[in-house]
């Protein structure tokens, strides 16, 4: 008679986050805080999402307020171009100097936005330059 086989023990199931840290996420804090770091949209989605991490939650409001003055900057930049361009005999190089200044405004945003997301990643708490006291304040954190 042959031996019953035992059953194969139990597969575990997934172990919650460490207790000093709970995420809703389910995601490392520094990735998804790097992913929080998409202007506006990856920021609301991850403060929404994200109930107990400070870090993600303050890279989520930080975004949310980057964003929305990134996207500002675009309906100013589109009006203030379109007065431009409507100037007589000058407007063309009004228009294009304008069209410079943008870019390189665009430019800087850029730069700020990839910052952010790269100190994000590597667990440093960084605050973009006049948002990110806005966000301690908005998160009830002491400014620094």
């Amino acid at each position: 008679m042959p031996d019953p086989v035992d059953p194969p023990p139990p597969i575990p199931s997934s172990s919650p986050a460490p207790a000093g840290n709970p995420q809703s996420t389910g995601l490392p804090s520094n990735v998804a805080a790097a992913l929080a770091c998409i202007p506006l949209v990856g920021g609301l989605i991850f403060y929404i999402l994200e109930k107990h991490d400070q870090f993600i939650r303050f890279y989520a409001m930080q975004s949310i307020i980057f964003g929305g003055a990134w996207f500002l900057f675009n309906i100013v930049s589109m009006v203030v171009h379109l007065i431009f361009g409507s100037v007589p005999a000058i407007g063309v190089i009004l228009s294009l100097l304008w069209g410079l200044i943008a870019m390189l405004v665009h430019l800087a945003f850029l730069i700020v936005w990839i910052i952010a997301t790269v100190k994000a990643f590597t667990n440093v708490r960084w605050d973009i330059p006049f948002v990110g006291p806005i966000a301690r304040k908005q998160m009830g954190e002491a400014p620094l």
